[in-house]
């Protein structure tokens, strides 16, 4: 090679082209060509240089101690710095390959150095421009620093915790949307750590080493200036920023002047900082990456990102509650050099029966707080990982777990069915019987006496106790269930699914209509006081009750058709007991939903045909649906159900859904109170009724039925048409407001049987007797004093005033003033009660 061609390749290739070509001729014709092996030390650190090396073929690489393995290639100069400053070397560079190195030696060097100074000028002034381009970088660096230090997101906090369909989704959207730059939407409820998202997103990025920062639009200037920068001024976030990712946390906060430039920016990349004076500003691409997390629906900004994000809650997550609480303490422990803390099965039981309104934020303080409170060396049980209750669990008691042989019993064989079928079954048929063959008198027959005189008193005084209780031993339903059967051995085939849809719809009528018919029977024909009418009544429920039941599946009676369960589930909103499922637990691990299809034997559930009404205990918003069978308790493997102590008729203020035809169904059964007192009545009044006649007392009997819908009615026609205030507060429909006469409903109904129950339910053995023909004259009766009597009729009375205007009030939650119309019907309806009822 000619000394041209190395003035040539030093030109070309090398750091040296600052230098004139004199001086590379002089360096060139002074080069020796040394070949070197692999591995072979070319240069060593702190040693005094033995000349200038150049590499023309070949690679070197740098040892560890020095630079930490910087790899040269071909043109790299070597001792430049050690022989212009006349230092050492600073580092050590070996061959990485066979390598060819063009060396001039010291002497020589320092000779061209000496005739030619001018080179330690050029060199002087590279070093100075070098300097004046690392300070300007410095600097411009540090203002970038200091522009995105409140902002930076320096890593995520951690990953998605759990292995539910939920967290696996969450993962893979995660991954999807970090395999490009494209917008994105992270939208979720307060607490689930959409921030956290944000960042998981850009660290699994490939521009994962740019900077991430997140901005509260809501501390956003309005004029943008922090954000978009100002020309010749303060540099703005976006041109600080970079390729990094943006985070705008609540966009809905965003000032309204910057929606639109927003917008843009995430439409086309592209922003204008801000100008004074009229000059129009420059169109600026930035190559930044916009994420926005919202808890509200942006449509100006939410309809431009190509990719949403929708966090699932903790409360549908309730398969992960396990997953993130091991998580949690192992941080915490970590972090207080804590051993490893166990989690009992009830206390992730617990947290699963609870929503979380807070998400994982709260769910992280919940554990913090139980690790504070536990002894050391523990475990955490029920009694220390608690969350606070929501509406439908405040102010429970779970009789099952308070009193472990009820769960017994009740999960035993005794109830109901052994209960049923060994005494039910055939007492019905006996008291049928004597009805229809023994005397047709209330004071000569024991079945007549039973039914009126000590049923209704007791089912109404179990309302309030025990809800439905009845319907779960009713005879209706069991010579039900036998017709099923029988009909399933004789003539096998698929029993028909329910209408539902009709059944919603028409059934509370139908029943409702059948109760009027039977009411105004029961008056016309008079029914308390003619056994075989009695025993008609009964047998045409249980007709119903067989009927259906041989053609669709379980009790498609009892939920839509059955009068008496209509009534039973009307008046079992009041109780102070509940059947309910822990909706946590059944969400989070429950896959077969036994309680509510049926199944066999799992665990500690037990096989069953499934809830015969066809409702899950998890689903319930009131008593209506509940006969209190306890089917869910035996087939629920996960101890889920519980029968809870509550305050009385709570639902009816809080999820109780409204139902047109349960309050019509309500008014005739107040109606049937009047109706019971029609003699009250015509006394009263002096009236001369056409009784005897069959076709005017059966219109007069459906007159006082509808007449006591009549006074709300009117006074609801009445508050329609008035003006309504400007108070803000939100108007009841009728229908809502009507359950708060409820409690009255049912006292009426209870004052007015209580008569039955205390004058003749105590003569039941002498009755007994005269039903065989036997006289009982000298038997024990127990009969209250009629003032007796009145005092506990007049104080059900007040009673059901009392609780009625005090409901009123939960159901409306409105001020008093507003009340008004309703309480005084309440009032109109006692004081007219007390009247016929008590009499003075």
């Amino acid at each position: 090679m000619t000394v041209a061609d190395r003035v040539i390749f030093l030109q070309e290739r090398t750091p040296l082209n600052l230098l004139p070509p004199t001086i590379l001729t002089a360096l060139a014709s002074q080069i020796e060509v040394i070949p070197y092996a692999a591995s072979q030390p070319v240069v060593e650190a702190g040693q005094p240089p033995a000349g200038l090396y150049i590499l023309w073929q070949g690679k070197l690489e740098t040892l560890a101690n020095g630079w930490g393995g910087v790899s040269f290639l071909p043109g790299t100069v070597l001792n430049l710095e050690a022989l212009l400053l006349n230092q050492g070397v600073d580092q050590t560079v070996w061959t990485l390959t066979e390598s060819t190195l063009w060396f001039v030696a010291q002497d020589r060097f320092q000779a061209i150095l000496n005739s030619h100074p001018e080179i330690l000028q050029i060199f002087t002034r590279q070093l100075i421009t070098a300097l004046q381009r690392l300070s300007f970088q410095y600097s411009y660096e540090q203002e970038r620093q200091a522009t995105l230090r409140p902002y930076l997101v320096p890593r995520a906090k951690r990953g998605v915790i759990g292995r539910s369909r939920y967290a696996e989704r969450l993962r893979q959207q995660i991954r999807e949307a970090a395999r490009d730059r494209q917008p994105v939407l992270i939208f979720g409820e307060p607490g689930v750590e959409k921030d956290n998202l944000a960042a998981l997103i850009h660290y699994g990025s490939s521009q994962r080493r740019s900077p991430m920062i997140q901005l509260d639009c809501s501390k956003l200037q309005a004029s943008g200036a922090d954000l978009f920068g100002r020309v010749g001024g303060k540099l703005g976030i976006l041109a600080a920023l970079g390729a990094g990712t943006l985070v705008l946390s609540n966009p809905r906060e965003l000032p309204a002047d910057l929606v639109e430039p927003v917008a843009r920016l995430i439409r086309t990349g592209q922003y204008q900082p801000l100008q004074r004076g009229d000059n129009p500003a420059p169109t600026l691409e930035s190559p930044a990456r916009i994420i926005l997390i919202s808890e509200q629906s942006t449509p100006a900004l939410d309809r431009l990102v190509a990719t949403t994000i929708k966090v699932p809650p903790l409360r549908v997550r309730k398969a992960d509650l396990e997953d993130l609480v091991n998580y949690y303490l192992s941080l915490l422990c970590r972090r207080r050099r804590l051993n490893r803390i166990p989690v009992t099965a009830e206390a992730i039981r617990r947290l699963q029966s609870y929503d979380f309104p807070n998400n994982l934020r709260e769910l992280e303080n919940l554990v913090e707080r139980a690790i504070t409170q536990m002894v050391p060396g523990g475990s955490l049980t029920e009694e220390i990982l608690w969350p606070s209750q929501g509406k439908k669990r405040q102010l429970r008691l779970n009789l099952l777990n308070r009193y472990p042989g009820l769960r017994r019993f009740l999960r035993s064989p005794w109830w109901p069915d052994r209960l049923n079928y060994g005494l039910t079954l055939g007492l019905f048929a006996a008291v049928v019987l004597i009805l229809f063959l023994g005397p047709q008198r209330r004071q000569q027959n024991v079945a007549l006496l039973v039914f009126w005189a000590w049923w209704w008193p007791l089912v109404l005084l179990g309302f309030p106790v025990v809800g439905r209780l009845w319907c779960a031993v009713c005879p209706f339903m069991i010579y039900g269930e036998v017709t099923q059967r029988l009909s399933q051995r004789w003539f096998p085939g698929q029993l028909r699914r329910w209408p539902r849809a009709a059944a919603e719809r028409w059934g509370g009528w139908f029943l409702w209509a059948l109760f009027a018919l039977i009411l105004i029977w029961e008056e016309v024909w008079h029914l308390e006081d003619t056994a075989y009418l009695s025993a008609c009544l009964l047998l045409l429920i249980t007709a119903g009750a067989m009927i259906f039941s041989a053609l669709f599946e379980r009790r498609f009676w009892c939920r839509y058709l059955c009068p008496i369960g209509g009534m039973n589930g009307l008046f079992a909103k009041l109780a102070m007991t509940e059947l309910r499922a822990q909706q946590g637990i059944c969400s989070a691990t429950c896959s077969t939903y036994q309680c509510y299809k049926g199944g066999p034997t799992q665990g500690e559930g037990q096989a069953t045909g499934g809830c015969p009404l066809y409702s899950h205990p998890a689903q319930l918003e009131d008593n209506r649906d509940c006969v209190l069978c306890m089917t869910c308790l035996k087939a629920c493997p996960h101890r889920s159900v519980e029968l809870n102590l509550r305050p009385p008729g709570i639902d009816l203020w809080t999820t109780h859904p409204p139902r047109a035809y349960e309050v019509a169904l309500m008014f005739l059964l107040l109606g049937a109170v009047y109706l019971h007192r029609l003699p009250e009545i015509e006394q009263r009044f002096n009236l001369a009724l056409p009784l005897d006649n069959l076709g005017w007392h059966s219109l007069i009997a459906a007159g006082v039925l509808a007449g006591p819908a009549l006074l709300p009615l009117g006074l609801a026609g009445i508050n329609r048409w008035l003006p309504q205030g400007s108070t803000g507060i939100k108007t009841r429909s009728f229908i809502k407001l009507a359950y708060g006469y409820l409690p009255l409903v049912w006292a009426a109904n209870l004052a007015h049987y209580l008569r039955l129950g205390l004058l003749e339910g105590g003569r039941l053995l002498p009755v007994s007797l005269a039903t065989f023909g036997v006289s009982g004259a000298n038997l024990p009766v127990g009969v209250a004093h009629p003032a007796v009597v009145a005092f506990l009729q007049g104080v059900t009375l007040i009673l059901g005033v009392c609780l009625s205007i005090g409901l009123s009030q939960k159901i409306g939650r409105q001020p008093l003033s507003q009340s008004l119309g309703q309480h005084g019907c309440t009032l109109v309806y006692g004081i007219s009660l007390w009247s016929l009822i008590v009499g003075f």
